[in-house]
C-alpha cells in the first residue's frame, strides 16, 4: 500500500537518493530542499516537489497548504537536511552557529510540529543525526557547531517520543557514521566513506516503513567506520 512520505534536503545525496527509492516502490513523496530543480526534473507523477527552506518560516505554510489539498494524511517524514561548518571554534561567528542550529534543530522542530496534525497515530518520523551527535563518540576539531545540533537533535527526538507515546506517532533517530556525500567532502577533506549515498538510503528506506513497530525515541547508531 503506497504512504506518503515527506523528506528534507533532497537535492544531493542521501535526500536525492531516498526521494527516488520511495518513488520508484510506489509511494508518494514531497521531496522539500532549498533547491528543487534537481528533483523536480524528474518527471515522476509521484513526486511532488518545491523550493523550501527550513529557515523561512513562510515556507512551513506551503506544505501544511500542500498536505491539506494535495494528500489530507502523511505516513512518514524523514528529517534530513542539514547544515555544517567545518571551521575552529575561536573563528567561529553567533552567526555561524545560528544558521547550523536553524537548519539541524530548529528546522527539525518546526517541520514536525507543522505535520504532526497530519501524521497517523501509526506514523514514523526519522530524524537523520550524527556519530558526532553522540554523548561519548569520538570528536573532531572544527564540528563544534554541526556535532552539538547533532546532540541537540537527538534529545529532541527521545522528548517528542515520550510526549506522544499515547498518541503515535513513533519517533526515531539515525545517527549515521561516515557516508561518502558532499557533506562529508566537507567534514573531512579527502576522506573515502565505506559507504554509499546508496547504500545508506537503502537501509534509510527500510528503516523508515517498518522501524516504528519495534522502535520508539530510539537512537540507532549506523556507523561502521570512525569518524
Amino acid at each position: 500500500m503506497s504512504k506518503n512520505i515527506i523528506i528534507t534536503g533532497t537535492s544531493r545525496g542521501i535526500g536525492f537518493e531516498l526521494v527516488h527509492l520511495f518513488a520508484n516502490q510506489g509511494h508518494n513523496v514531497l521531496a522539500l530542499s532549498r533547491n528543487a530543480k534537481p528533483v523536480s526534473n524528474l518527471h515522476f507523477d509521484n513526486i511532488s516537489s518545491f523550493a523550501f527552506d527550513l529557515c523561512k518560516e513562510e515556507d512551513y505554510q506551503k506544505v501544511t497548504e500542500f498536505i491539506k489539498e494535495e494528500w489530507k494524511h502523511v505516513d512518514i517524514l524523514i528529517n534530513n537536511a542539514g547544515a555544517i561548518i567545518n571551521k575552529p571554534f575561536a573563528e567561529t561567528t553567533f552567526q555561524d552557529f545560528t544558521k547550523v542550529y536553524q537548519t539541524n534543530v530548529f528546522g527539525v522542530s518546526e517541520l514536525t510540529r507543522t505535520v504532526l496534525p497530519f501524521i497517523k497515530s501509526d506514523g514514523h518520523v526519522v530524524t537523520i543525526s550524527s556519530m558526532g551527535g553522540i554523548q561519548g563518540s569520538m570528536k573532531f576539531p572544527g564540528l563544534s557547531a554541526y556535532s552539538s545540533s547533532k546532540g541537540a537533535v537527538i534529545t529532541l527526538v527521545e522528548l517528542l517520543a515520550e510526549e506522544y507515546k499515547e498518541t503515535g506517532p513513533q519517533f526515531n533517530v539515525l545517527a549515521l557514521g561516515a557516508v561518502q556525500t558532499e557533506m562529508l567532502e566537507e567534514a573531512f577533506p579527502g576522506y573515502q566513506a565505506p559507504t554509499t549515498a546508496k547504500g545508506m538510503a537503502d537501509y534509510i528506506q527500510n528503516f523508515a516503513l517498518t522501524g516504528n513497530k519495534y522502535y520508539n525515541g530510539k537512537v540507532l547508531q549506523v556507523s561502521n567506520s570512525t569518524p
